[in-house]
């Protein structure tokens, strides 16, 4: 069983992309609603947030466990690979990629502040995108649209332009996505921005790191999504945002 676990439903995004790539594995899916955002949170109550969610997911017999959260990989991840006897694949802004792909020299980072904040970051940054001018940008309301299920509209396009609007002044043509719950307003900002504008979502990669993993395939494959707030409101953005993974949602208590 592969478990995954996010601060709400951002995380969703990467489930969908392990669930096609791998439709013979049991799924368990923890959106921390309660607790979401992450990437506000100080550093410390991320921790102890991820540690208690690994916690749950290691008692169930999950083999390996995605951290589809980038502030809680950037945070938490180290600590739980040398806490825990598991494989932990976590979330990564993807710098490198994007590197490779500017013509202009200028790319730009939407992401946490938690993630734009951590050591991890500023090392990829130096290691890949030393010679590159980066503009880095704090999305917290992409975030909050998103666990609403606002996708679209007014309140979306406003902070779309408020979070790219120096970037595109500075010609980047590049931007990294650096939130699992970005890539659901992908389809607005493609609408909104330029044409010649490239986007950058590692979900796809995720996926494929959790299938290099030896995993067992399951007779009756099954996907279990959970939620520590209201599970009515987390299926009904399950069927909004991932219909195609559409199941009944229910309750976690966790201490």
């Amino acid at each position: 069983m592969i478990g995954v676990i996010d601060s709400g439903v951002g995380g969703l995004s990467v489930l969908r992309e392990i669930r096609n790539q791998l439709p013979d594995q049991d799924l368990i899916y923890i959106g921390d609603t309660a607790w979401c955002p992450y990437g506000t949170k100080s550093f410390r109550e991320i921790c102890q947030r991820t540690f208690a969610l690994t916690d749950f997911l290691s008692d169930r017999g999950a083999s390996a466990i995605v951290v589809a959260c980038n502030s809680a990989t950037i945070v938490a991840i180290q600590a739980l690979r040398a806490h825990y006897p598991l494989p932990f694949i976590g979330m990564e802004p993807g710098v490198k990629p994007a590197a490779a792909l500017t013509r202009t020299g200028t790319i730009g980072v939407l992401a946490t502040e938690a993630s734009l904040s951590g050591q991890k970051f500023h090392h990829l940054v130096n290691q890949h995108a030393h010679d590159l001018r980066v503009i880095t940008q704090p999305c917290p309301r992409f975030v909050e649209l998103v666990e609403q299920g606002i996708l679209t509209g007014p309140e979306v396009d406003d902070a779309i332009e408020e979070y790219t609007a120096a970037m595109i002044a500075a010609e980047a043509d590049v931007l990294i996505l650096g939130c699992s719950h970005y890539p659901f307003l992908l389809p607005a900002l493609k609408n909104k921005l330029p044409n010649h504008i490239r986007f950058i979502d590692t979900g796809e990669a995720i996926a494929r790191r959790v299938s290099s993993h030896p995993l067992t395939p399951s007779i009756t494959p099954s996907t279990e999504i959970l939620t520590t707030g209201d599970p009515e409101k987390m299926s009904h953005l399950v069927n909004l945002l991932t219909p195609e993974l559409s199941t009944p949602c229910f309750f976690l208590s966790l201490p």
